[in-house]
């Protein structure tokens, strides 16, 4: 894969080529680091949502205390990853995975051993939990940095299937609480956040030696958000990454609910769902370099459009039910890769840390809304098929705002750039 030599390694060595593979080199290490610890930040993230159903039973909570109880942490990662993508800009990954990865430890362990025979304590460890979703601020500058432009939505897709921690989420946790106890799943991940954090500390690099100071990032914040460009990709994201996280979160509940499936058998369908995603995302990265990330993400959002309405008929499982959510996994998974493969292409890099935090804070508050929604239907109507009809035009909508006018813009920067 194609890099760009970090600005402190340059002149290092005196052949070409030996600077090509070393930087190469480096920039894969970095990548996998970074992978590794945003998928053990979103698994940290997504402990809740598998054992929703039975704290819902064990609390006596309605269907809409259930779902602000997974909904919460998405607020928190959403709205966290603006000033920590801020700050990964004037400190650098370096600083900033470590940090995240060990404070997100103390709610892991606050929730696993202390908050479970309680709402309000739930509700407030759900609330810090949130702090591993901020990881995802993190990491996509670091990567950004590493990698030359034509290669950066491909590299920064790989970086994506991290989101797999919440696949991983899924996979486990009911079957270790079930051998182990409701609270082993929580020491697992904070053991593994500890192993992480350290090794963090001692093998992640910058890419570049030149930051700003901490003291402004609300400021570049602020100039960031205003930027059109940044306001656009996040609607793009909060719509693709920002339905994915609410499937994710929401999905086993509604699978028992709407299907009475076992509180096991949705959490492994959940995971299969976004498993898909997961190798979704690197590929439509990969179609973006290859193409063009617009026509890309019109086609996902279409193809969102049309499986949503789908799903809001609630056919039987097998086959139509399945086909449509994981039709629905590959398109938002793909979705998530191209829109972070356009701002990779129309950001200055300085400013792509600042940039990540805000539309990464939509895509997760895109993933916040809808459980909520979900969840509020289904108790006023005993049924889901509203909340898909509205998912179905939204994605349409964001269809036609990507041709018309997020096209138009990027064909607009591409041709300054050329001139």
């Amino acid at each position: 894969m194609t890099t760009t030599p970090p600005a402190d390694q340059v002149g290092r060595h005196s052949g070409g080529s030996a600077t090509a593979a070393t930087s190469a080199t480096s920039a894969n290490r970095q990548l996998a680091l970074s992978t590794i610890g945003f998928a053990l930040c979103f698994w940290a993230w997504a402990l809740i949502s598998p054992l929703a159903t039975r704290y819902a039973d064990d609390l006596n909570l309605s269907a809409f205390e259930q779902s602000l109880l997974v909904a919460v942490p998405v607020l928190v990662g959403s709205l966290g990853r603006i000033p920590v993508g801020a700050l990964t800009d004037a400190v650098g990954a370096r600083r900033m995975f470590p940090i995240i990865s060990l404070l997100t430890i103390l709610p892991v362990l606050f929730v696993g051993y202390v908050a479970s025979d309680s709402y309000p304590a739930m509700l407030f460890g759900g609330f810090f939990l949130g702090l591993g979703g901020t990881a995802f601020a993190i990491g996509v500058p670091h990567v950004n940095g590493w990698f030359a432009p034509e290669r950066r939505g491909t590299a920064i897709g790989i970086f994506g299937m991290g989101m797999g921690g919440t696949a991983i989420s899924a996979f486990t946790t009911v079957r270790i609480a079930d051998k182990w106890g409701d609270s082993a799943p929580f020491a697992l991940v904070a053991v593994l956040l500890a192993i992480y954090g350290v090794a963090a500390a001692m093998l992640l690099r910058d890419a570049s030696s030149k930051r700003g100071s901490p003291r402004g990032f609300v400021g570049r914040a602020w100039t960031t958000l205003k930027m059109p460009v940044t306001l656009q990709l996040s609607f793009l994201y909060a719509v693709g990454f920002g339905g994915f996280v609410a499937f994710s979160v929401y999905l086993p509940a509604y699978l028992k609910n709407a299907y009475d499936l076992s509180q096991n058998d949705a959490a492994l369908r959940t995971a299969g769902f976004v498993v898909l995603a997961v190798i979704a995302r690197p590929l439509g990265g990969w179609l973006s370099d290859r193409y063009n990330p617009v026509p890309v993400l019109t086609g996902c959002f279409v193809g969102g459009a049309g499986l949503a309405a789908l799903a809001a008929f609630e056919r039987p499982l097998m086959p139509v039910g399945t086909i449509a959510f994981l039709g629905l996994a590959a398109v938002l998974g793909g979705a998530a890769g191209a829109t972070f493969a356009l701002v990779a292409e129309v950001t200055e890099p300085a400013k792509v840390g600042a940039v990540t935090g805000i539309v990464g804070a939509a895509g997760g508050l895109g993933g916040f809304i809808p459980p909520l929604l979900m969840g509020a239907v289904y108790g006023a109507f005993d049924d889901y098929s509203l909340g898909f009809v509205l998912l179905a035009l939204t994605a349409a909508a964001a269809a036609v705002f990507t041709w018309l006018v997020v096209g138009r813009a990027a064909r607009a920067r591409a041709s300054a750039v050329q001139a």
